[in-house]
């Protein structure tokens, strides 16, 4: 069995703003790199192999964090939120044409215009997760996360997730071949 820890980027402007982000790469805000440079990962996972998506938010968060530059992974790339991207998630649920939806009512087919299913970020994680070896720690986004505790959990996007992604912890799973399951309660970073 490997352990493999999950980690949300830190804040940017356009989390702050409540825009859509999703694959588009927007940085880290100031007071992110502040906050995060001021934190570092606990024992044991300040020894697991690094892993961040390629998105500059995630690889930063990794660095500020670990300590160390993470191997990047395209797998673990924001989902593509299409033609929503940049928007504001508030405006697109006030309007009824607009076909946005809350993550209770998605299932894994639910497709932003011109976007990626959760099904389809699940088809490209597989593959990644077969390349583990070790202990790992990935950085990555609140999308990658809802898929992989998704599948940890049983959760098929419907009804409310048995779980709640907060930023400064990481999530551990136990990954035994293809199959994924929850290990405990989020672990807080320490102060450095």
């Amino acid at each position: 069995m490997i352990r493999l820890a999950l980690l949300r980027h830190g804040p940017t402007a356009w989390n702050r703003e409540g825009r859509i982000q999703g694959s588009t790469d927007i940085p880290l805000d100031p007071e992110a790199r502040a906050a995060l440079a001021a934190l570092a990962l606990p024992a044991p996972w300040d020894a697991a192999e690094l892993w961040s998506s390629p998105l500059q938010r995630a690889a930063e968060t990794a660095r500020l964090v670990g300590g160390r530059a993470p191997r990047t992974a395209e797998a673990l790339r924001e989902m593509h939120w299409g033609d929503w991207e940049g928007r504001h998630g508030t405006e697109l649920l006030a309007d009824p044409a607009s076909g946005y939806r809350h993550i209770e009512d998605w299932g894994w087919d639910y497709r932003p215009p011109n976007g990626e299913t959760p099904g389809e970020l699940r088809d490209r994680l597989t593959p990644w997760l077969g390349t583990l070896n070790r202990d790992s720690l990935a950085v990555c986004h609140i999308g990658v996360m809802r898929v992989l505790l998704a599948l940890a959990h049983g959760w098929n996007f419907a009804g409310a997730a048995p779980f709640k992604v907060k930023r400064n912890r990481l999530f551990v799973l136990a990954l035994d071949g293809q199959h994924l399951a929850p290990l405990g309660e989020p672990i807080r970073l320490v102060p450095r």
